[in-house]
């Protein structure tokens, strides 16, 4: 198994040019939390070349650097490993059945290996890796039953309450909503899969908020973010699931406006079964 943070924090030293970055800031649900305004590298995609062995033991031999990373600014370390993390799994930089070692992907980050190992255990809980012990951490992929069972289950939850939210929401509440299915158009138009995950969780959410019930945008949203680990292998089906997807957001204020309740149901269910997104 990884070894504890106790012998990490006596044991790695830092990069003059890569400041300490996990030292005494917490997560952003911790209130007592100090803001910290450092950038957090998102690693590129794993395709060939070769990491040095690490000092404590967690394998990184044939884990690839990547290409050069862009910034993120978040207002904790791990808080910002965790969405950095999130956004290479939903954009394909983290690639399903490999194994990634903490020590490895805190090196490309810039920080030390503690952030970056509890938000893998994070995402562990939320079932996008699974521990590999003295290794890391093995990125998932969702089979079609799983993908399967998960948009069955979005569909039970958010259909009923669109159903009611059709019949009691004004139009122009709805009409307040298309520039965030716009922005889910925009980025299926370029293909850009990370950048549509996040607009088309902030679309849904948007949706659902309007039910009033925090439960239920917490349960909705992990199902949402679930169902979006796994990548569509062929570049030409992601772009074309993408584009038909965002299309239907449109299409979903279109009918929750006019108050046809009928398409909206059919919608919202094909939204969930016809696409993995």
């Amino acid at each position: 198994m990884e070894q504890g943070a106790a012998r990490e924090r006596t044991t790695e030293t830092p990069s003059p040019a890569s400041p300490p970055a996990d030292a005494a800031h917490g997560d952003p649900a911790d209130p007592a939390g100090t803001a910290d305004t450092r950038s957090v590298r998102v690693p590129g995609q794993a395709r060939g070349g070769y990491a040095a062995p690490d000092a404590r033991g967690e394998q990184t031999h044939g884990e690839p650097a990547g290409p050069v990373p862009r910034s993120v600014r978040r207002h904790s370390v791990r808080g910002q490993v965790l969405e950095a993390l999130r956004t290479a799994l939903v954009g394909g930089d983290l690639v399903p059945g490999e194994v990634y070692s903490a020590p490895a992907l805190a090196e490309r980050f810039g920080v030390s290996a503690t952030p970056v190992r509890e938000a893998m255990q994070r995402l562990a809980v939320e079932g996008a890796v699974e521990v590999v012990p003295n290794r890391g951490f093995r990125v998932t992929e969702r089979t079609p039953r799983e993908l399967a069972e998960l948009a069955e289950i979005r569909a039970l939850i958010e259909v009923p309450v669109m159903l009611r939210l059709a019949r009691t929401v004004p139009a122009a509440r709805w009409a307040e909503l298309r520039p965030l299915a716009e922005a889910t158009a925009t980025a299926a138009a370029r293909g850009d899969r990370a950048h549509y995950a996040e607009a088309d969780r902030a679309f849904h959410r948007a949706v659902l908020s309007l039910a009033g019930n925090q439960q239920l945008l917490a349960v909705a949203d992990d199902l949402h973010r679930r169902s979006q680990w796994p990548l569509i292998s062929s570049p030409a089906l992601r772009h074309g699931v993408l584009v038909a997807d965002a299309a239907e957001h449109t299409a979903l204020l279109d009918a929750l406006i006019a108050q046809d309740l009928t398409v909206v149901q059919a919608l919202v269910r094909e939204h969930f079964t016809g696409s993995e997104c």
